[in-house]
């Protein structure tokens, strides 16, 4: 009866040290490094408790899920903290990527994003832009406004052509939509007479030149001709 007695010791005590290994560890015991950034780990199921400041992600596939801790939670998820465990939570159905479960920052397909929500399309009043999907407030023009003074090389005097600019900007709209609304401009060209400060007009240095007085010429002295003989 002793042998197997032995035998049967042997075997609960193998079965005791495979659960062992099994049970959850203390950080970095996990294999290939799936237990980084764990308190509490095990192979089977990854981290079920992370480090301060990390996010329990948990990674389902069919009925098995795995955790891991990370810093920042994956696309389609967003970071809860609780007093526990810090989780990733799983975006709306309709959201890319979100802030919060009612806070969407990016759509997926066939989806507009509107203060924060998915929706089929734009209510009316909005447009949708083009590379973000988002919906913006139309914007409504103003009147054009005055022409701005004449300008060459940042100056507004001198003797020279330059350009004269006016806008038109959004007229009833907001604060926010009026940020994202494109604003309007033209230019033409002007002509600058004016003489900047301590600089003579061009035109009465012309003058001035012009009014001096001109120094008297000598007459040309030609030689007498000779005179002939008297009676002849």
């Amino acid at each position: 009866m002793r042998v197997p007695l032995c035998l049967l010791l042997l075997v609960a005590h193998a079965v005791a040290m495979r659960a062992l290994s099994r049970r959850k560890k203390q950080v970095g015991t996990g294999v290939g490094g799936n237990c980084t950034g764990c308190v509490i780990c095990s192979e089977e199921n990854g981290c079920s408790t992370c480090q301060q400041r990390l996010f329990l992600f948990i990674r389902r596939e069919g009925i098995r899920q795995y955790g891991k801790c990370v810093h920042d939670c994956p696309l389609g998820f967003f970071g809860i903290r609780g007093q526990e465990v810090n989780r990733c939570r799983k975006c709306g159905a309709t959201c890319e990527s979100c802030f919060s479960q009612d806070f969407c920052i990016r759509c997926k397909r066939r989806f507009h994003l509107y203060k924060g929500k998915c929706l089929p399309a734009c209510p009316p009043g909005t447009s949708t832009h083009r590379s973000t999907r988002e919906c913006q407030e139309e914007c409504e023009l103003g009147p054009w406004s005055s022409w701005s003074p004449c300008t060459h090389n940042g100056k507004t005097c001198g003797s020279t052509w330059g350009l004269e600019t006016r806008v038109r900007e959004a007229g009833r709209a907001g604060q926010e939509e009026a940020a994202t609304c494109e604003v309007l401009s033209e230019s033409r060209k002007c002509l600058i007479q004016r003489p900047c400060p301590g600089e003579r007009n061009p035109r009465q240095k012309k003058g001035r030149k012009e009014q001096r007085p001109r120094k008297d010429r000598k007459p040309d002295r030609r030689p007498d001709r000779p005179q002939g003989p008297p009676g002849s």
